[in-house]
């Protein structure tokens, strides 16, 4: 196993606990991108990560992401197939009724994340990197 793939697992395996806190692994400018939903953005520098995750979280109870798959893509990418669950704070609507399943794409270089994309669709994915579900 590479060393990227142990620092994504690594990274998951406490977003898997509810532990969102974290950020040593990333890098200082990493870019932070969501690239579907209403308001596709992208953002750079760990703090705008951090608000964006917060935001993020703030909208839902009992959040969770679990992996599902790690797929090496390269020397510098790591996927991270997952799925949701968590209930609208507001809506009171479950995660999973919005589609749970999506994915992470880690860019790892020297031991840091320098951009993670977080896809809602695991097929959009899938097709932005030209992959077969």
């Amino acid at each position: 196993m590479s060393e990227n793939l142990d620092l994504v697992r690594s990274i998951h395996k406490t977003w898997e606990r509810g532990d969102f806190s974290s950020v040593e692994w990333a890098h200082p400018e990493i870019e932070y991108v969501y690239p579907e939903g209403p308001s596709p953005r992208s953002s750079t520098g760990l703090a705008e990560m951090a608000e964006g995750l917060r935001g993020w979280l703030s909208a839902w109870e009992e959040f969770r992401v679990e992996a599902d798959e790690y797929r090496e893509l390269d020397g510098e990418r790591v996927l991270v197939l997952v799925h949701r669950s968590g209930r609208g704070k507001t809506s009171g609507l479950q995660l999973g009724q919005l589609g749970s399943e999506g994915a992470s794409l880690f860019h790892v270089r020297e031991g840091k994340v320098t951009r993670l994309i977080i896809y809602a669709d695991r097929s959009r994915a899938f097709a932005d990197l030209g992959l077969v579900e």
